[in-house]
């Protein structure tokens, strides 16, 4: 016996699929989105101003050494 299947039938199983695992998920709570969003900020924050210094730091030396 030979199963046939149609494109709409593979589509509509890996949906019912996609469905059933979103539903295992365990999603966080909104509190810890956003705290864990604001330390992303802070953090890239820091490293970009560490870099911002690093990098003017650097051309002064450079254009010390230059002139």
């Amino acid at each position: 016996m030979l199963i046939k299947f149609t494109p709409v039938k593979v589509l509509i199983d890996y949906l019912k699929d996609v469905r059933l695992e979103l539903s295992k998920v365990v999603w966080p709570k909104r509190a810890e989105v956003i705290r864990l969003t604001l330390t992303v900020f802070a953090i890239s924050g820091i490293i970009g101003a560490y870099v911002g210094v690093l990098d003017f730091a650097l051309t002064k030396l450079l254009e010390f050494l230059i002139s």
